[in-house]
């Protein structure tokens, strides 16, 4: 117990001090899963809608293959993405990975689908008399298309939240494609993992602690949206 107390009092010592590689790592964290949600909302969002108004031969197929991808493991994103960004790849030449960029395109490839899903449920579940009021009254596909999306505003909030929350969280795309390079790469899940095995526990420890409170801001949004 001893041993815990010690780390768990420098751990919050650190956090305290703003401990420029916690701050960093922290920022790293944020940053690439920030943007990489704003690419995945961007073709989750219009894909989830789309699948959730159209009536076509093999919807229910792609709607099976979409939930399947809610569950790809990470590490066969990132070993994709690998060989696809590495010198000897089609996108070689781009010189992407193990930088941040390339962590950004792995974990909006994790973030896409489960914003689709999300989204595709609140569709599905919304009055259809929306969309055909909508349509009545002369607005063109698209436009009753963003009026709907506007009436399901704190479902679609939520599946983008549901997916910044998978991305925050993940270790294997980040390590794979970042190569946990600090002040550059290294993210709050790939230094617990570096730090801990060094036995600098009471460092990734104080990262855990962010990444924990996080998680709980990110699961308290994402109820009080669902409750909306």
């Amino acid at each position: 117990m001893g041993y815990l107390t010690e780390s768990l009092t420098t751990a919050i010592g650190l956090i305290l001090s703003f401990d420029r590689e916690v701050q960093l790592t922290i920022w790293t964290s944020l940053y690439t899963s920030s943007v990489a949600i704003v690419f995945a909302a961007l073709l989750g969002i219009p894909a989830g809608v789309w699948l959730g108004i159209s009536r076509f031969r093999g919807r229910r197929l792609m709607i099976t293959l979409l939930n399947t991808l809610m569950a790809l493991p990470t590490v066969v994103v990132g070993l994709v993405l690998f060989g696809l960004f590495s010198r000897q790849g089609p996108a070689g030449s781009l010189g992407l990975l193990f930088t941040p960029w390339a962590m950004i395109a792995g974990q909006t490839v994790l973030a896409t689908p489960i914003v689709a899903n999300y989204v595709l449920s609140t569709v599905s579940g919304s009055d259809p008399r929306i969309l055909d009021t909508v349509l009545t009254l002369g607005a063109a596909r698209f436009q009753a298309c963003v009026q709907l999306l506007k009436e399901l505003r704190f479902g679609v909030m939520a599946a983008v939240i549901a997916g910044f929350g998978r991305v925050i969280a993940e270790v294997g795309v980040a390590m794979m494609l970042g190569g946990n390079i600090r002040g550059s790469t290294r993210t709050m899940t790939t230094a617990i993992a570096l730090e801990t095995s060094k036995g600098e526990f009471a460092f990734g420890l104080s990262l855990g602690i962010v990444l924990l409170g996080v998680a709980l801001l990110i699961n308290l949004l994402l109820n009080l949206l669902q409750q909306r």
